[in-house]
């Protein structure tokens, strides 16, 4: 079969291949969904060269994954912006980084965790100083939550955590490198809760678990601050977040951002082996910023 044949194949695979068959499109919707919007921001990230990329957009924009929104009217520029179609590709993204981290970059073995000198603990440093995504997520209940708003923010970002009586553990769970401890990091930092918020600093627990998985935890321990819900992963895609995979979901490893009222990540932990010890650190560094 012919690469022009592939959007004409009767198969979903071949039809995407024929929308975003190329490694530059994908890093372009990589980079889309991170923030950088804007042809040069893209071009200087990529290392592409113009033409192509003008191409490229042509091409995604016709084909409804992008869609561009002026800036500027003289001259004419535009950022370009992810459609609902484009997120439906932030799915396929996770699953791509997921499979480069564990089996090109790791040694295939399925962990919550990441190595200090690992590139995934490389790539969330290197988050701080970057702005998170305009986003909004639904928390355990019912109400939607922008990422990033007034005041400071902790994000800490865990594999899952459940009420035994309601949702189960997943399969061998508890044989996941990094797994345990979503309990014991979430009741520190509902014990820190008070501290946190004299510094004028919320703290967000998010996980890809549904609301009601999430609302039936925060109710067993009676957590004072909201769980957040990125079932589809559109935060973690956006921010590159290492995930695995366990039970069939994708999962966040184990990880947490501080971020300032402008929406700047100022400090992140990655990897963290002592989730209780993680949440003193998280207090001491926001003390010494906020104040």
């Amino acid at each position: 079969m012919r690469y022009d044949d592939l959007a004409d194949a009767d198969c979903g695979i071949a039809q995407t291949l024929g929308v975003v068959g190329d490694w530059w499109s994908w890093l372009i919707v990589r980079d889309v969904a991170g923030g950088t919007t804007r042809f040069d921001g893209l071009q200087r990230a990529l290392g592409i060269s113009r033409r192509a990329l003008a191409e490229r957009l042509v091409s995604l924009v016709d084909h409804g994954v992008l869609r561009r929104s002026p800036y500027s009217d003289r001259p004419v520029r535009y950022d370009y912006l992810l459609t609902d179609r484009g997120e439906g590709l932030l799915p396929v993204l996770v699953a791509m980084q997921e499979y480069g981290d564990r089996f090109l970059l790791g040694d295939g073995s399925v962990t919550a965790t990441a190595g200090a000198g690992s590139r995934e603990a490389d790539r969330v440093r290197a988050l701080t100083g970057s702005t998170v995504p305009p986003l909004t997520l639904s928390a355990h209940d019912g109400s939607s939550v922008p990422v990033a708003g007034d005041g400071w923010r902790v994000l800490y970002f865990f594999p899952g955590a459940f009420a035994p009586d309601v949702h189960g553990y997943p399969p061998r769970w508890d044989e996941i490198p990094g797994a345990a401890g979503c309990t014991l990091e979430s009741t520190t930092y509902a014990a820190r809760h008070a501290a946190f918020a004299d510094l004028g600093c919320g703290v967000y627990g998010v996980s890809t678990q549904r609301p009601d998985q999430q609302a039936a935890f925060a109710d067993l321990a009676a957590l004072p601050f909201l769980l957040l819900s990125d079932e589809d992963a559109r935060l973690g895609a956006s921010l590159r977040l290492p995930m695995f995979r366990a039970a069939g979901v994708d999962r966040f490893k184990r990880q947490s951002l501080l971020v300032d009222p402008t929406g700047t990540v100022r400090h992140v932990q990655m990897p963290i082996t002592d989730p209780a010890g993680s949440v003193d650190e998280m207090l001491e560094v926001l003390g010494s910023l906020a104040r």
